[in-house]
């Protein structure tokens, strides 16, 4: 069992290398060298204790043993050139078993730093293995690294597909087993357990649980023992063969077999797809998750392949379904081009797949490859005998896969597989017994006729296709897209519009709500580029490409838009665009769209196939009163959403001037301007030297705050852009060299509102809290000079009273700041739970972001949760490095990860509360920005020294106290809200779950 010493010394390891070898992929490569290393000297220390002789390190490589390597007085420089020089010539030792040659084959050290060598060695020096399993553990926790990582098109598969994919197949003690993408060796390890587990006996009065853990790692019951003889354990071993292109894999296939009793493993370094040296090599199960991505240019491959092509996902099905023995079995994961692109060689390869290999496909959800890809897949079940009997193929679609489908994955109690599996073992016995097909009604798919697969020419396999409309309890009859809607062909030549113009990309779409994002109006059409679709107020518009991502928009103005998305009009008047817009934006919908994609890359669906999507169509009245209700229930969801995103919390100050007095001081101010300088409106001076004035008596009238004027910041700064448009505020009134800003001020001789929607986008973005234009009129009181244009409609940040002390947070917490601890995370339920970093985004503790542990961490333990606790992102990206979040439970399972530091308020001087909401503000936000460290490119990352010298404003504990109180009733009316917005949501999916006669 790996143990926490084991997990501290290789996540040390890893934190010594990570400057030097940033990629993950590489230090796991750099760790099992040296594990490796120090393990085959141990094997020669516990040889010689035994009475025997070393065999790895002896003669002329005896000078390479750990212990020369390690000696007192070999300086830096010398140990560096011994290490690189030993790894190096380390395939040469004749002491050494082939498979030791080849795990340091091409083995090198990647830099030449000898301070970051011995500090590495140091580590791995803490290493004692005597025996091949414990250093097994660490590498298990080792390969758990890459678990976490996706390189272009290569995912690591998780452990449980794998073993749903094995157990489908069932490989055989007699069967050969290749994985021609093997990676870590993942399936090979899993058919070979599979193997062991069928092939045992129980003991009598023992009854060994065969279902219970159907898809879990398969262990070997306890009171159980082996039925396979010497001869077949030993033939067994030399059934399996993997291939890999990349010797970073196969030396990591190579160990991992080698640490689960693979004693010779044949692991082969070998291009699948290009070479030809192993072409005649063929395999009774074949088992893979082969690379998704082709190169630049594509694979260049033989011409032995039935079906030609560059793209590396139809080649390795082609080798594997032709690389079947006549009794051959395969399962292997495809990504979604391989089941509906509708390019000619994908067509080949599915009418060979469905003629001669295919028996089942499996669909699973998107996200099983989370977090490092959210990317569609599905397995394809070959069984080339049974195939060319079976006049059908069956379709299985998984929902659950027993985890949760976010960033992290963690465990649920909705799980699919066992059915899924049980389902698909009946239809492949029906099969092998030549028994009927036609009454089978799985419960989590359906069989389909190959001669209905093969109707339309295209094979595709995707099994929401070939389904019957399900019988609807919808009051309302169905029809064909194309029957009530149209699709718009107006296009134009942005070159030729005037501007401004609006332009609606897919990009400005927001997934899954009817919502636009980013800038859509542009000045200048001519910038954008080629034909471009038009719309008009109430048409529908509609995503055609990469349509899972689901972007639909009601057009509320005329403008241009992608040709990547369909202009859909009502035809007759018998639908309304605002009902048919959810209509088209719900998940039924949606479904129907994706069964119908074509092609891999970018997938898309054609007009043809949207236009015969059914919907239902309500008589007119009663679309009117449904969208009635669905926009009633918006109106609340957009009016909470306004408060959630306008809230900030801020510590209020006595000294921030209040609504009147602010206008009482702008017009005073102007008051001494008339008083003083009124022969500058006299003589129809300029707005410069007017604007110059009016700052200076604004100084006298807010001593208390920085005013500034665009002239006295910048003399060259301009004013206007090509257009007019205000581009720099007459005057601010601010605290300079702080994210503090107050009031925001344009003076204008004459009244107009060419610039009060500018100056209105200047006071929100930078967070002023009163923004004003004053028109200077020489007939008119100075107060009716006075336009509000925002008056505090954006809360300030924190703001400090002159009488508050600041202090260095260091000064106000119990002991240091103290990183947590991340451990292993294990892939079932157990007692401690691990924070994310996803826990503590938000700046609100999120308790359903964590990971379990199996690991005895003892309660006293400083990584271990504790109300009142506050953690702050020890690394993130920029904008988000810091990050605060309050511990506000009493929940003893948790511990807070490595990626977070733990701050303990002194009760005695300062309220964990209002630590919390100081930790929050932005001058604390701009100092850890300004001081997180980390190498171009690199996240940023904070330390405890940083966090120490946070300065913190600190007023007496009851006023901290009265601060947090009035915080806290703010935050409970926004919580509100956040409630409101998810019970309207879910009414308007009730009202369209109505429409379509499903049930709510």
């Amino acid at each position: 069992m790996l143990d926490t010493d084991t997990k501290r010394r290789i996540d040390t390891a890893r934190d010594i290398l990570v400057g030097k070898v940033p990629d993950p992929k590489s230090q796991v490569e750099q760790i099992t060298i040296a594990l490796i290393y120090k393990f085959m000297d141990d094997m020669d220390a516990e040889a010689e204790e035994l009475g025997g002789r070393r065999k790895f390190f002896a003669g002329e490589y005896a000078r390479y043993g750990w212990a020369k390597l390690m000696r007192s007085g070999l300086g830096g420089h010398e140990t560096l050139n011994l290490y690189a020089e030993a790894i190096a010539k380390m395939p040469e030792n004749p002491g050494i078993p082939p498979l030791f040659r080849d795990i340091f084959k091409n083995a090198f050290l990647p830099y030449r730093d000898p301070e970051t060598l011995r500090a590495f060695l140091k580590i791995i020096d803490e290493f004692e293995y005597d025996h091949s399993e414990r250093l097994g553990d660490a590498f298990e926790y080792l390969l758990s690294v890459l678990g976490s990582q996706g390189d272009a098109g290569q995912f690591r598969t998780p452990r449980h597909i794998i073993d749903f994919i094995v157990a489908i197949i069932d490989p055989k003690k007699t069967d050969t087993v290749l994985d021609p993408a093997c990676g870590t060796a993942g399936f090979l390890i899993s058919s070979f357990k599979h193997i062991l587990r069928a092939n045992m006996a129980k003991v009598e009065g023992e009854r060994m649980n065969d279902e219970s853990n159907a898809n879990s790692s398969f262990n070997i019951h306890p009171s159980s023992f082996s039925t396979l003889t010497p001869d077949e354990r030993g033939r067994l071993a030399a059934n399996f063969k993997g291939y890999d292109i990349s010797p970073d894999m196969v030396r990591l296939s190579l160990v991992n077999l080698y640490l689960h009793g693979f004693t010779d493993p044949h692991i082969f370094e070998y291009d699948t797809l290009t070479s030809q040296d192993r072409w005649n090599d063929y395999a009774d199960v074949i088992l893979a998750n082969p690379p998704f991505m082709s190169p630049k240019g594509g694979i260049k491959p033989h011409n032995r392949f039935s079906v030609q092509s560059k793209r590396s996902e139809v080649l390795f099905v082609d080798y594997m379904a032709e690389h079947l023995t006549p009794s051959g079995r395969a399962g292997i994961i495809v990504p979604e081009g391989i089941i509906f692109q509708s390019q000619t060689v994908y067509t080949q390869l599915r009418k060979m797949l469905v003629e001669d290999y295919l028996v089942a496909v499996v669909s699973l959800p998107a996200g099983v490859f989370n977090p490092y890809s959210g990317v569609k897949t599905s397995i394809l079940i070959l069984d080339k005998a049974l195939a060319k009997q079976a006049g059908s193929i069956a379709f299985f679609k998984i929902e659950n896969d027993g985890f949760n489908l976010g960033a992290q994955r963690r465990p649920i109690d909705k799980d699919d597989l066992p059915q899924a599996r049980a389902e698909i073992a009946e239809y492949l016995r029906r099969l092998r017994a030549r028994e009927s097909v036609d009454d089978f009604q799985p419960t989590l798919g359906l069989v389909v006729s190959k001669e209905k697969i093969a109707a339309n020419g295209d094979y595709n396999l995707s099994g929401e296709r070939y389904r019957e409309n399900a019988v609807s309890l919808s009051a309302f009859p169905f029809v064909q897209v194309e029957d009530v809607f149209q699709k718009v062909g107006e296009s134009v030549l942005p070159e030729t519009l005037p501007g401004p113009v609006t332009y609606i990309g897919l990009e400005n779409i927001t997934q899954s709500t009817g919502k636009l994002n980013g800038a859509v109006v542009t000045e200048t059409p001519a910038d954008i580029k080629s034909l471009k679709n038009v719309f008009r107020p109430g048409d529908i518009l509609y995503g055609k490409l990469r349509p899972n991502l689901n972007k639909v928009w009601l057009a509320d103005r005329p403008g241009i838009c992608s040709t990547d998305i369909f202009v859909v009009r009502s035809l007759d008047g018998r639908t309304l665009a605002p009902l048919y817009a959810h209509i088209f934006l719900s998940t039924r919908f949606n479904n129907a769209v994706i069964s119908e994609l074509k092609g891999a890359q970018l997938p898309r669906i054609g007009w043809t196939s949207f236009a015969a999507l059914e919907i239902p169509l309500p008589p007119l009245e009663v679309q009117k009163e449904i969208v009635e209700e669905i926009e009633g229930y918006q109106r609340v969801i957009d009016g909470a959403r306004a408060v959630l995103d306008n809230y900030r919390p801020h510590i209020p100050t006595s000294w921030i001037p209040r609504h009147l007095d602010v206008e009482e001081r702008l017009k005073t101010a102007l008051d001494t301007f008339i008083r003083r300088d009124s022969k500058l409106i006299d003589l129809n001076a300029n707005e410069r030297s007017m604007t110059a004035k009016i700052a200076d008596y604004l100084q006298d009238e807010f001593p208390e705050w920085d005013v500034d004027h665009e002239y006295n910041r910048d003399e060259n700064a301009p004013k206007r852009d090509t257009s007019g448009t205000l581009t720099t505020p007459d005057i601010i009134i601010h605290r300079r060299g702080t994210n503090e800003n107050f009031i925001v001020i344009e003076i204008k001789k004459e009244r107009g509102g060419e610039d009060l929607n500018r100056l209105r986008e200047i006071a929100t973005q930078r967070s002023y809290h009163y923004a004003f234009a004053i028109t200077i009129d020489r007939n008119r009181p100075t107060n009716d000079w006075i336009n509000p244009i925002i008056y505090a409609d954006v809360a300030p940040q924190i703001s400090i009273h002159p009488a508050w002390p600041m202090v260095e947070l260091g000064e106000v917490i119990e002991d240091k700041p103290r990183n947590g601890y991340s451990g292993r995370p294990v892939d079932r339920v157990t007692d401690t739970k691990v924070l994310t970093l996803s826990a503590t985004t938000s700046g609100k503790l999120d308790l359903t972001k964590f990971k379990y542990l199996d690991e005895e961490i003892p309660m006293t333990a400083a990584c271990r949760c504790r109300r009142g606790d506050i953690y702050l992102q020890r690394g993130n990206t920029a904008e988000l490095v810091g990050t605060a979040a309050l511990f506000d439970v009493d929940e003893p399972g948790f511990i807070y990860p490595d990626l977070m530091i733990r701050v303990r308020a002194d009760s005695s001087k300062i309220v964990s509360h209002y630590l919390l909401i100081a930790l929050q503000s932005q001058p604390v936000r701009d100092f850890l920005m300004q001081n997180a460290v980390g190498a171009a490119g690199s996240m940023p990352k904070i330390n405890q020294s940083i966090v120490e010298r946070i300065p913190i404003p600190l007023p007496p504990i009851d006023t901290q106290r009265a601060i947090v109180a009035e915080i806290e009733a703010e935050q409970a009316l926004v919580n509100a809200n956040r409630e409101l917005i998810a019970r309207m949501e879910k009414k308007i999916q009730a009202t369209l779950a109505r429409v379509w006669g499903e049930n709510e």
